[in-house]
């Protein structure tokens, strides 16, 4: 891995130390998986059966994820690290699961299924894997607002006001005039805070990213370009 600063004191697990503990069993680690690749699953899965009775299989069909996941001699146990690349492997698999969920209410059909087009479903799998990427991107997001908001508190009230005014500009929409005017202080000092701020969010996405995926810095940089590209398809 090339040099740089480690996020390893405030940050969460890696991806592959999560995946490999509950591969192992962990109850801990496995809770940790679910709640970080939950919304990204059922988001799938949700695209891929609008319009369809098979969304009333979501709750189940995410169930069967995990459970994919977890069992003994599972998906986990079966993810090559040298590889890379965790987004697409849960991909495979969530696709997998969903696949298996549609051939086996079509040999199976409730009554109510009988609006059940699979072809229609498959068509609809380039919109679902770009929905499962958004909320893949913004579940990272997420984590490293938190992870900046964690630094912040240590780091004083300077950088809580930095915290704030980003949160005015994207949450908001506020201009920075209104922001300033909202905290009362100077426009100039308000860009100035603004572009900072900007600065240590890039900083805790990277180190998010480089801590999850265990990366380089440089790979790290590349996949945060992703991440951005992703949300804005």
């Amino acid at each position: 891995m090339d040099d740089g600063p480690s996020p390893s004191a405030d940050s969460q697990a890696t991806c592959w130390t999560v995946i490999r503990d509950a591969a192992a069993g962990r109850a801990d680690a496995r809770r940790t998986f679910a709640g970080r690749y939950e919304p990204a699953i059922r988001a799938y899965l949700g695209a891929r059966w609008r319009h369809s009775p098979l969304i009333r299989e979501i709750d189940d069909a995410a169930q069967d994820v995990f459970l994919e996941c977890f069992r003994a001699d599972g998906a986990l146990t079966r993810v090559d690290e040298e590889r890379g690349g965790f987004r697409g492997f849960l991909y495979g698999v969530t696709r997998n699961v969903a696949r298996r969920t549609e051939q086996a209410t079509a040999r199976n059909p409730r009554p109510s299924d009988s609006r059940i087009d699979l072809r229609a479903v498959e068509a609809r799998d380039e919109d679902a894997s770009r929905l499962f990427d958004q909320a893949w991107a913004r579940a990272r997001i997420a984590e490293a607002r938190a992870l900046q908001v964690r630094r912040a508190a240590e780091s004083g009230n300077g950088a809580l006001e930095r915290v704030e005014i980003l949160r005015l500009r994207f949450e908001r929409g506020l201009p920075i005039r209104e922001i300033a005017a909202h905290l009362g202080v100077d426009p100039a000092r308000t860009h100035h805070e603004y572009a900072k701020a900007r600065r240590e969010f890039r900083q805790a996405l990277i180190d998010v990213v480089r801590e999850q995926e265990d990366l380089s810095v440089a790979a790290a940089e590349a996949e945060c370009l992703r991440l951005t590209r992703m949300l804005a398809s």
